[in-house]
């Protein structure tokens, strides 16, 4: 049985997504009465459901690097919570705690942040309390 981990390893996000776009048409095309369209087996829709899950993290991933894009580039968290359709406050949590995820990765044997790398995230990010008090100044 697929698990997401397993599927992480063997797709990227547009390689899942076209895999997953495969499976999901042809299960919502197949009918048991219909001989030409074979539904999906079960092996094959535990993959369509480890795919989505897979997709969604690799889409969080790309979601926070474009977040740290943009600050870099000078966008406000304003700015950024109005792209995501969040508050300010929302947008800069769920940053932070990817940023938290990615300084804890190392510790369970994967790819992550060490305390230098994790720091600098931090900095980026500022608070969006301190761009409120700039905006006054």
């Amino acid at each position: 049985m697929p698990t997401p981990e397993d599927l992480e390893r063997r797709f990227t996000l547009s390689t899942a997504v076209a895999r997953h776009d495969v499976l999901r048409t042809r299960e919502a095309l197949a009918s048991p009465d219909d001989d030409g369209i074979e539904p999906l087996t079960r092996e094959e829709a535990l993959e369509l459901l480890a795919l989505g899950e897979v997709i969604a993290r690799k889409a969080a991933q790309g979601r926070q690097l474009t977040v740290r894009s943009a600050r870099r580039a000078g966008a406000s968290w304003t700015q950024i919570g109005a792209a995501l359709g969040t508050t300010k406050q929302a947008a800069w949590e769920a940053h932070n705690r990817w940023i938290d995820e990615q300084a804890r990765q190392p510790e369970d044997g994967h790819w992550g942040w060490d305390g230098d790398e994790a720091a600098a995230a931090r900095t980026l990010a500022g608070r969006p309390e301190d761009e409120a008090t700039a905006e006054r100044a």
